[in-house]
C-alpha cells in the first residue's frame, strides 16, 4: 500500500462507514484491482499517484490502460471515485466516499 493509500485508509477508518476491501479484483478475466472497494455497493476508489511527476497514471500508456480499466468497471456497474494526493490532504476524498455511500442509502450521514 502506498503512502497516499495509507493516509486515505486512516481517514476512512475515522469515519462511521463500512471498511473497504483493499486490492479488490473486480473483473472476471483481467487482473485489474481497485485500491479500495465496497463490493456490496459497487463503489471503488482509485488513488492516482504521481500526477505532477509524470507518474504511471499521467503518461500515455498508463493513461490509456486506466481508461480501459475504468470503462470496463463502469460497464460492469461500478462507480469509481478517482483521487489524488491533494484530494486526500484536503479531505475531499473521504468526503466523496461518505457522500457516495449516503446517496446510495447505505449509511447514515457521518456529520
Amino acid at each position: 500500500m502506498s503512502d497516499l493509500e495509507q493516509q486515505l485508509a486512516f481517514q476512512i477508518g475515522l469515519q462511521n462507514i463500512p471498511q473497504p476491501v483493499t486490492e479488490h479484483r473486480f473483473h472476471p478475466k483481467r487482473r485489474w484491482k481497485f485500491d479500495f472497494a465496497w463490493p456490496e455497493h459497487q463503489l471503488a476508489v482509485e488513488v492516482e499517484g504521481g500526477v505532477w511527476t509524470s507518474g504511471r497514471h499521467s503518461r500515455g500508456a498508463g493513461f490509456v490502460a486506466d481508461c480501459e480499466k475504468y470503462n470496463e468497471a463502469l460497464l460492469a456497474g461500478w462507480r469509481v471515485i478517482r483521487v489524488t494526493g491533494r484530494h486526500i490532504a484536503n479531505g475531499a476524498a473521504v468526503d466523496w466516499i461518505c457522500r457516495a455511500l449516503v446517496e446510495q442509502g447505505t449509511e447514515a450521514p457521518p456529520f
